[in-house]
């Protein structure tokens, strides 16, 4: 799918442990947060529409990433990317409406002094990754297709296969299904510029009231190897969305090396060179 029209945004805090190990939990201290469950918010990184801030560059590749400046840190960010519907009423979005599911690579730079986690999250063009592949959304609820679907992630480099995040399943969110939408409706309309967040509403202004988004709905923990190992030219990146009930963790395995065919069902898998 063209993704240039549709407003990017992501959901920081999702998925317990995750910003501890990225460093970022400290960003948020000063944030009020009622239910320690929740996410900490929503950060964009790609709002279409005119201007010239970087936010503006279209940053999705479905086959590579480009790294930065050599001088800094970066890491996958294994989570699932929704396809939704933006309900209006006015100014104010009504309704979030998911319609597909695919893998995606939030791929983030460890940017230390950074004011705001967009700052981390759009260095340039191939700096995000989505698979083109999808899962259509039946509905998005308990007993709907996502209850069987996990999340890997893997690190190529070298022809050898790492373990980056650890294998988990989509309903382990922290926030998910009906919770999260409500959230996430809160959070579009009313969210206000503190601290690492940024408020949405206006950035929604700027697209134009999209009628959709792809929102990221968090990162999945580390393996000790991707807490601790950061991106380099010539590595490959593996990103999997997967049926459990088709698949098990070493099909995925055998599928990312190419060693299976890659099915056309039950799968949405993002492949990224890093360059």
């Amino acid at each position: 799918m063209d993704w240039e029209g549709v407003i990017g945004l992501g959901v920081a805090g999702n998925f317990a442990g995750h910003l501890e190990q990225a460093g970022e939990a400290s960003d948020f201290k000063n944030l009020v947060i009622t239910d320690t469950r929740a996410p900490k918010g929503v950060f964009p990184f790609y709002v279409p529409g005119d201007g010239d801030h970087f936010l503006h560059v279209y940053p999705i590749s479905s086959d590579r990433v480009r790294l930065g400046s050599d001088t800094e840190k970066h890491q996958i960010e294994p989570e699932v990317a929704l396809r939704c519907d933006l309900i209006w009423q006015g100014d104010r979005v009504a309704h979030v409406v998911p319609r597909a599911a695919m893998a995606h690579n939030d791929c983030s730079i460890r940017r230390e002094g950074a004011k705001k986690i967009s700052e981390k999250k759009n260095w340039g063009p191939e700096s995000k990754g989505t698979a083109r592949q999808s899962i259509e959304i039946d509905r998005f609820e308990p007993g709907g297709v996502l209850d069987g679907y996990r999340i890997a992630s893997h690190l190529v480099r070298g022809g050898t296969l790492f373990e980056y995040g650890v294998d988990s399943a989509v309903s382990s969110y922290s926030y998910m299904y009906g919770e999260l939408l409500d959230w996430l409706v809160t959070q579009l309309n009313d969210q206000v510029d503190e601290g690492p967040l940024e408020n949405i509403s206006d950035w929604l202004e700027v697209a134009g009231r999209p009628g959709q988004a792809l929102i990221s709905i968090g990162a999945t923990r580390y393996t000790d190897f991707g807490e601790t190992t950061f991106l380099e030219r010539g590595d490959q990146i593996l990103v999997a969305l997967y049926d459990s009930t088709r698949f098990d963790p070493e099909a995925i395995r055998e599928i990312g090396l190419g060693e299976r065919d890659c099915p056309q069902e039950g799968l949405s898998l993002l492949r990224q060179d890093v360059a």
